[in-house]
């Protein structure tokens, strides 16, 4: 049985999520916010119906959440609401854009989001509350840790692994076989030719890191 969902979060990417919810005719319950100034508002016709204290009104059975914190830096926040609400019992929805092209063998854990025009081509493992984003693409045999951002336009070339909480900006292209470390964040447009560290800040073309 396919559950209704509830979006958590009200700005840009959660306004994208629920085009491609509408598009894969999932039943939207409605939107989380903390900002109460909102409640009772519409995010996208859907209304906005509390803060997070709200989803307690639906057992864990009975819905599955959606993520939609987006980020445009290391994404600690949309890490937190993950594992905030599955310590809580929740389980969160997988959503795949119907334009995204996502090969058979592709492993998604949960809560992926794979936005519209990606490519995913074989042997690629996405791990849990990754966004690979519009357009991105990912050749074979990649690994994305958890609750990593690949942003809009990114290419990633054969055999790269992401570790988690790492942010990929726009545009962004990695070469063939480089290792990311964990909390790694690389600048839109650069150029990856040599591998990063875990917490490194890497930027430019070719990229190199700023912060060790």
């Amino acid at each position: 049985m396919v559950r209704p969902v509830i979006i958590i979060g009200s700005g840009g990417h959660a306004k994208v999520l629920i085009a491609a919810l509408l598009i894969l005719r999932r039943e939207i319950i409605g939107v989380l916010e903390a900002d109460r100034d909102k409640h009772g508002g519409f995010l996208s016709k859907i209304p906005i119906i509390g803060d997070d204290e709200s989803v307690k009104n639906y057992k864990p059975k009975e819905i599955e959440l959606v993520n939609g914190i987006g980020s445009v830096g290391l994404p600690y926040k949309r890490m937190e609401i993950y594992q905030k609400f599955k310590k809580m019992g929740y389980r969160f929805a997988g959503v795949v854009h119907p334009s995204s092209i996502v090969m058979g063998d592709v492993q998604l854990d949960e809560g992926v989001q794979i936005m519209a025009g990606a490519i995913i081509q074989p042997g690629c493992r996405i791990g849990d509350n990754v966004i690979i984003n519009t357009g991105a693409i990912l050749d074979h045999d990649c690994i994305i840790g958890e609750h990593t951002h690949i942003a809009p336009g990114a290419v990633l070339s054969g055999s790269v692994h992401i570790g988690a909480a790492s942010h990929v900006g726009t545009s962004a292209t990695i070469i063939q076989g480089i290792k990311i470390g964990k909390n790694a964040l690389i600048g839109a447009g650069s150029v990856v030719i040599n591998n990063i560290s875990t917490g490194s800040k890497a930027v430019g073309v070719p990229a190199r890191n700023i912060i060790k």
